[in-house]
């Protein structure tokens, strides 16, 4: 498949779960029970999926291979720690606040991880 289609389907896919992580964000501030629905347990996932197979497909096709990219191993760290936060704010956080708490530290991260990807440098906010 093609570098750039890969890179399109990449890019689609971190779009669709910033939009579903905000949608879901917003209905647990709202404590709406549409975020029970069963929909929202199937769709990230499979979301995540086209995103993590274009990921391995873009690495694949570009030769690059995280330990020989500072970059990478940055944004596979900062996945974890979106995963993490992104769980305690929609599952596991036992109170609103602490919730709340994890939700703005998931958007910071995912900016992060969208900002290493732009400028492919650790701490982007040092580039030129």
């Amino acid at each position: 498949m093609d570098y750039s289609l890969l890179r399109a389907v990449h890019v689609c896919a971190v779009v669709v779960t910033l939009a579903l992580f905000l949608l879901r964000g917003y209905w647990m501030l709202m404590d709406a029970p549409r975020l029970q629905a069963r929909w929202l347990r199937i769709v990230p996932h499979g979301n995540d999926a086209i995103l993590l197979a274009a990921a391995l497909a873009l690495l694949a096709a570009g030769g690059l291979t995280p330990l020989e990219q500072p970059w990478l191993l940055a944004k596979i760290g900062g996945l974890l720690a979106y995963i993490v936060l992104g769980s305690i704010a929609l599952k596991r956080g036992r109170t609103k606040p602490v919730r709340i708490a994890a939700l703005a530290g998931a958007l910071a991260v995912f900016g992060y991880i969208v900002a290493v990807a732009l400028t492919k440098q650790v701490m982007p906010w040092m580039s030129a």
